[in-house]
């Protein structure tokens, strides 16, 4: 790395460390063209680790994958009116192509509902074709004027699963699934708790019955919408003629699903884990799980470090873990470098755990092991390095859930909360859970005086053991249990 001064600290600056680690870590870069990004190899490798994991649950779930056209006839999108007027400001359009003026303009997806349920329409004619349960992964288009790197771009990559159900109930059940799907991803390969629940409509995606939501908390106590799972119901169906024959014999329009996650989690990963000396990344999805330094003074000694590491290197790959995966090593045998810059390069990026071999390690068959987190180091002897590389990489697994846990519990306020109060806490970054009398002008309200939004109603496993009865903002009756949070 070129530049070795040390990030703005969190607490100094939120904002300005996020934007510094993204590009110290080599995650990402700035394009030529505005709004959008590169995806270093940094980067695009979690993203990898989060596709193949994601795909296997897809696939699990008993989704298929298909792909479908950039382009979509602009007269799709104003077929499902609330949808044209959501995205409307957001699209790119296509003109002209070949030197002349196109009869039809071209949207560049900003996502793909109307171009999937048109072609839903063609392979759905009975009962007997339902469900469609396909998933694809993408880019999508939309034009932000306000761009950060990850967390909102122009261009970015995502999965989008749709889907196409014979009952309003078979399309609810499968929304809530895939919610849970995210959930389940979140918490157990990025380490990252999030409260589940039901946007209110306002919030919800444009043309969608209902969207459910994963929020997360990042460490500055603004919450980041990381998944949506929308019940989209008859709407989209109808505008496309998706009909089908009941097997009563009645034609009926089918109900529709879509859902999405997109690389935006890899900047929940950094605002969630990251410290003040660089990247965090959880084990499971991390590109390189564990770099080996050499270390050597002489000359004399090079030739014999390197051969060891790279014996060691061996050893790790070939390891037969509990799961499936081998371990993912490098070793770092570039000259010219201390081992202190390197490793504060590879503790920059992120990688879960450093070896340290020298010469003396080596007579003494061990090596020290660093973990990413904690920067904790043991010795540990070279005949079990496997089961305490293992065994570490599972445990900072697990620690990062609990400390990223902790960290939304003790910012997360509930009870009777005044309005003056709130202000306060938006102020410090946090989750206030609070009464709503359900009135949209109130909502509107208070987030024009606070930039605050109803982030989820939230599930019940969520909710207060005494949840609020009375509206925070008004005094009158709640009507719901909602979850409070600037955002990003």
């Amino acid at each position: 790395m070129a530049d070795d001064k040390k990030l703005t600290p969190r607490a100094t600056d939120f904002s300005a460390w996020y934007n510094e680690l993204v590009l110290r870590a080599e995650l990402a870069d700035y394009s030529p063209v505005r709004g959008c990004m590169v995806i270093r190899p940094n980067g695009y490798g979690i993203w990898e680790r989060m596709q193949r994991a994601l795909d296997d649950m897809f696939k699990a779930t008993g989704h298929v994958n298909a792909y479908f056209p950039l382009f979509i006839p602009e007269s799709y999108l104003h077929k499902e009116a609330q949808h044209v007027e959501g995205f409307a400001p957001e699209t790119a359009v296509v003109t002209h192509g070949g030197g002349k003026q196109l009869e039809e303009p071209l949207v560049v997806r900003p996502t793909s509902e109307t171009i999937i349920y048109s072609m839903f329409a063609k392979w759905v004619q009975s009962y007997r074709d339902l469900p469609l349960l396909y998933n694809q992964w993408a880019n999508v288009v939309r034009w932000e004027m306000r761009t950060r790197l990850f967390l909102r771009t122009m261009e970015f990559l995502w999965q989008e699963g749709h889907t196409a159900h014979a009952t309003h109930d078979e399309a609810e059940a499968e929304a809530r699934q895939m919610l849970g799907v995210y959930r389940d991803f979140m918490e157990g390969w990025m380490a990252m708790p999030v409260v589940t629940g039901q946007k209110t409509e306002s919030e919800k995606f444009a043309g969608a019955l209902r969207t459910y939501a994963c929020e997360a908390m990042m460490q500055d106590g603004k919450a980041l919408q990381a998944g949506t799972s929308h019940n989209l119901g008859q709407n989209f169906a109808k505008a496309f003629e998706l009909k089908f024959q009941s097997e009563s014999g009645t034609i009926e329009h089918a109900w529709n699903t879509s859902w999405g996650v997109s690389t935006r989690m890899i900047g929940g990963l950094v605002m969630t884990h990251g410290d003040d000396n660089g990247m965090v990344t959880p084990p499971l999805l991390a590109p390189i799980e564990v770099v080996i330094i050499p270390i050597w003074r002489k000359d004399e000694d090079r030739a014999q470090v390197f051969e060891a590491a790279d014996r060691l290197r061996g050893r790790l790959r070939d390891w037969e873990r509990r799961e499936p995966a081998r371990l993912r090593v490098h070793v770092d045998l570039r000259e010219g470098m201390t081992p202190g810059a390197k490793y504060y390069e590879w503790e920059t990026r992120g990688v879960p755990l450093r070896l340290e071999l020298g010469p003396r390690d080596i007579a003494s068959n061990q090596c020290v092991l660093v973990r990413r987190d904690t920067r904790a180091k043991q010795t540990v002897s070279l005949d079990t390095i496997g089961e305490d590389i293992e065994e570490t990489l599972e445990k900072m697994q697990t620690d990062l859930l609990s400390a990223a846990r902790d960290r939304m519990d003790k910012n997360s306020y509930r009870g009777d909360i005044t309005y003056d109060r709130f202000k306060e806490i938006m102020d410090a970054g946090g989750f206030v859970y609070a009464g709503w009398n359900g009135d949209p002008k109130v909502e509107a309200q208070v987030k024009e005086e606070t930039k605050a939004t109803i982030r989820v109603i939230p599930d019940e496993e969520f909710r207060s053991a005494d949840a609020p009865t009375r509206c925070m903002v008004t005094g009158e009756p709640a009507k719901h249990e909602v979850v409070w949070a600037r955002a990003y």
